[in-house]
């Protein structure tokens, strides 16, 4: 690919991760950073092979000065409505203006689009941003990357495994498989589809489905000690909590205040998200367990 392709975000751990990638695809890079990035930031971008332009991210402008003869835009911002939603709609209208042909946006997540309103606020910002999306199909082809949970909430992040306790939090049925992927592999599957020019305006990946009663087998064979099943009840006294949560901690500013990641884990064991079909056969990569993972968390 001859033209470069514009990365938003490099400076966050997904982003960094994904300059990476397409790096070592060879690819030529353009990474877009606010003006006021710290110039070591700066200076590790370009040392990791990327060209940098800072750009005032509030101007539509400026914005599609510097995506001028991009192949595709990728987006790995992280934020609240300012940046989901606004900063985003920016870029998009900037890659339009500028001409860009395809543009991949921030939304590795979960199946965000089966997600009643208030029922996940930072995965209902990636729906709103969708409608924006979707009113340009004959302007700019979309691709949305979906990735499940990132399969490092597995080590603590979340509470889905009780390490000192020694028991796998469980809302509602234990049954219920989960999509779950690193945060590194996620990055290398978006380098290859920022390469591909004929993606399609989904795909959907998972690095492995797993269960609660799945994690509680998984983490009795590792630890040598089991790990019973905690059934505090079903996803209804979930959702009571969290409205609980949400009253006593607000947190309205905060990207993940402790209800957000209780949010996360309703609308997975609910099940209405759960990948039905998986793109893995795209391109050439083998996906990272949750069995590496933990292992290596365990040590």
């Amino acid at each position: 690919m001859s033209s470069p392709i514009i990365l938003v975000g490099a400076t966050g751990n997904l982003g960094s991760r994904v300059l990476q990638e397409l790096v070592a695809l060879q690819a030529q890079v353009r990474c877009l950073v606010r003006k006021e990035t710290p110039q070591e930031r700066v200076a590790g971008l370009r040392a990791a092979g990327a060209d940098v332009i800072p750009v005032d991210f509030g101007s539509i402008e400026q914005l599609r000065d510097a995506c001028r003869g991009g192949a595709v835009v990728v987006s790995t911002v992280s934020g609240l409505e300012d940046v989901i939603v606004g900063l985003q709609s920016r870029l998009l209208e900037a890659a339009i203006s500028a001409g860009v042909p395809r543009f991949i946006p921030s939304d590795f997540s979960i199946d965000y689009r089966q997600i009643a309103v208030g029922e996940n606020r930072n995965l209902n910002l990636r729906e709103t941003f969708r409608e924006v999306l979707d009113r340009h199909p004959d302007r700019i082809r979309v691709t949305s990357i979906l990735n499940g949970a990132f399969m490092n909430m597995l080590t603590g992040t979340a509470p889905f495994i009780l390490f000192p306790i020694r028991r796998i939090l469980c809302w509602g049925d234990p049954d219920q498989l989960m999509d779950w992927t690193t945060i590194g592999d996620t990055a290398r599957y978006t380098a290859n589809a920022a390469m591909d020019s004929d993606t399609p305006r989904y795909l959907k990946i998972a690095g492995e489905e797993i269960s609660a009663r799945g994690l509680s087998a998984l983490m009795t064979e590792l630890t040598g000690r089991e790990h019973r099943l905690l059934r505090p009840g079903g996803p209804g006294v979930l959702k009571a909590l969290i409205a609980m949560t949400k009253l006593c901690v607000p947190g309205g500013d905060e990207i993940y205040p402790p209800w957000q990641g209780m949010q996360y884990m309703h609308n997975m064991y609910l099940g209405k998200c759960k990948f039905t079909a998986l793109d893995h056969a795209r391109y050439p990569m083998k996906f990272t367990t949750v069995r590496q993972v933990l292992s290596a968390h365990l040590g």
